[in-house]
């Protein structure tokens, strides 16, 4: 297969077995990604994003759900326990979020993992479903806008790689999109004031997240990673060019087998699909249907990974001062 594969995907435990060292060395995965179940030190996460990368034999890059609260792969003993972002937000603002990211990417770059699927811009409502609400940082656009371009720049800061979720905007979503398909029924003049607005206005970074979320407003019968509307509207209204990713693939609000989920994704728009679960049966149909990225894709993806600088220079103890302090509300301005 020439050039990697329109595909990121995980592996099933702490370390590659032997038969998926085999296959992502054929396959050819865009990137990869890590949960709690690939965790159980440092060293043993550096090691296997090493062995990641030598599988392919490239800088791949390696992503995580490092929002900290509920979703964080990365936890105690070895790495920091955060509060639910929307807790942390009502301490303490913008400023400790940057803060936070910061030190998180500094997290991140040390086990070897260079994109995290952060800033989480769905705002929140007093109807939104438990699973997305603590995970959002306000329930105003303007708020939501002033904390993520803080979380984007102390991920950047890091040299990290940010990624935007879940796009056009999650926060109305009253039923878990892991076993459901969401349904939002709002006018596109109110989504436009709302839920879209921060993507918009963030349009500028480097990858996004869709959301397995109908807009009725856009498309009546499509979750917007399969929906070629939808895609449209995110690149041409919203104004965002860099590489979309889906969220992951086998969540239950999408329908039809990974195959054609896979297919279709990609057909609507999406430059790469996103597979978490790490069963090799799986990736092998995913990959099979993806194939190769599109030229377009391809570009895209060197532009995002470009992101990756050098980290900029941070004293860690100086800096978890500061955000305790924002957090015990020692410091003001």
């Amino acid at each position: 297969m020439g050039g990697p594969v329109a595909a990121i995907l995980g592996c099933e435990g702490p370390r590659l077995s032997p038969a998926e060292r085999q296959f992502f060395a054929q396959a050819q995965p865009w990137g990869f990604i890590l949960f709690a179940r690939n965790m159980q030190n440092p060293e043993q996460v550096k090691r296997l994003t090493d062995a990641m990368r030598e599988t392919v034999g490239r800088d791949a890059p390696i992503l995580i759900d490092q929002e900290g609260g509920r979703v964080q792969r990365m936890g105690p003993p070895h790495w920091r326990q955060w509060l639910p972002p929307l807790d942390q937000m009502a301490l303490a603002g913008p400023e400790a979020m940057a803060l936070r990211y910061r030190l998180i990417a500094a997290e991140l770059r040390a086990a070897g993992i260079d994109v995290n699927c952060a800033p989480c811009c769905d705002v929140a409502n007093h109807d939104s479903h438990a699973f997305i609400k603590n995970r959002c940082y306000g329930t105003r656009a303007e708020t939501v806008i002033e904390a993520a371009t803080a979380v984007a720049e102390g991920l950047l800061q890091g040299g990290v790689v940010p990624v935007m979720k879940h796009v056009p905007g999650h926060g109305r979503a009253i039923v878990d999109s892991h076993f459901s398909l969401p349904r939002v029924g709002e006018s596109l003049d109110v989504l436009r004031e709302t839920d879209f607005a921060p993507f918009a206005h963030l349009a500028h970074l480097p990858m996004a997240m869709t959301a397995h979320v109908i807009y009725a407003a856009l498309d009546q019968d499509r979750p917007a990673t399969t929906s070629p509307v939808v895609l449209r509207y995110i690149r041409e209204a919203l104004g965002f060019g860099g590489l979309l990713i889906t969220d992951d693939i086998s969540m239950e609000a999408l329908s039809g087998s990974l195959a054609e989920r896979t297919a279709d994704a990609l057909a609507a728009g999406c430059d790469l699909v996103l597979h978490c679960a790490g069963h090799l049966d799986e990736m092998e149909a995913v990959v099979d249907a993806a194939g190769a990225l599109a030229p377009e894709a391809v570009l895209r993806g060197e532009a995002a990974l470009a992101a990756r600088r050098r980290p900029e220079p941070i004293d860690i103890a100086q800096t978890e001062a500061k955000l305790d302090a924002l957090l015990n509300g020692e410091v003001h301005g």
